[in-house]
């Protein structure tokens, strides 16, 4: 996935209510900033002063929402959790009849943006490197996500071992692709999704399961 642009503030958003009185930004439209700081410069770069001039704002109305930075931070951290981790478990555990139908929820979560978001999941991966506790939560979202993807597999019958071997290839293998910066066309990467299907899970897919989810790939990629 390419990497979000500038993001819209909530006074900018058409479908969002319209701002009143004296509030010229909401809380969102500081965690929005800060997001957008956090991935493309890293969480040293997260600070009051400019997000409040890209906001156009002062600097003070920061404290209307949020404590201090490091309440800012924390706030961030829960973002990216229920953005990223809250959203791959809830798909993992969406109902399938194949397990195959239950990759392709899977694979959804990577195939739009608002569903999983990998430039931000490596930003806060790249802040556990210097940040002992943010580490802690890193690993315990690996462990939700893993143990999310292993029960997809056991609920369609593989043994315990097989379930947990084929959860590590499958969200191993999806994080990989993000880290390497794969630049494939989609078309292609889509063109493949019958032979990934059956390496991930041993089965060939069910009659119009690739086509739904490349149905859904074409909507998301002209939203």
């Amino acid at each position: 996935m390419s990497r979000r642009s500038d993001p819209v503030l909530h006074r900018d958003d058409p479908s969002k209510e319209p701002l009143v009185g004296h509030v010229k930004v909401t809380r969102e439209d500081w965690l929005n900033v800060a997001r957008a700081i956090l991935v493309g410069d890293g969480v040293a770069e997260v600070k009051i002063l400019p997000i409040s001039e890209r906001l156009g704002v002062s600097r003070s109305s920061f404290y209307w929402y949020f404590k201090n930075r490091e309440d800012l931070l924390g706030a961030l951290l829960e973002d990216w959790a229920r953005r990223n981790t809250s959203t791959l478990v809830a798909h993992c555990g969406m109902p399938a009849a194949t397990i195959t139908g239950a990759v392709c929820n899977f694979f959804r979560c990577f195939l739009a943006p608002d569903l999983f978001d990998p430039g931000l999941d490596f930003a806060v991966r790249e802040w556990a490197r210097r940040d002992a506790a943010v580490r802690e939560i890193i690993d315990r979202a690996d462990k939700d996500r893993l143990a999310a993807v292993r029960e997809m597999f056991a609920r369609h019958g593989y043994d315990p071992f097989d379930a947990d071997v084929r959860a590590r290839i499958l969200y191993f293998m999806q994080l990989g692709y993000h880290a390497l910066e794969q630049a494939e066309p989609m078309a292609e990467r889509l063109g493949r999704l019958e032979g990934y299907l059956e390496g991930f899970t041993g089965h060939a897919p069910a009659p119009g399961e690739c086509d739904a989810l490349r149905v859904f790939a074409k909507e998301e990629a002209g939203s």
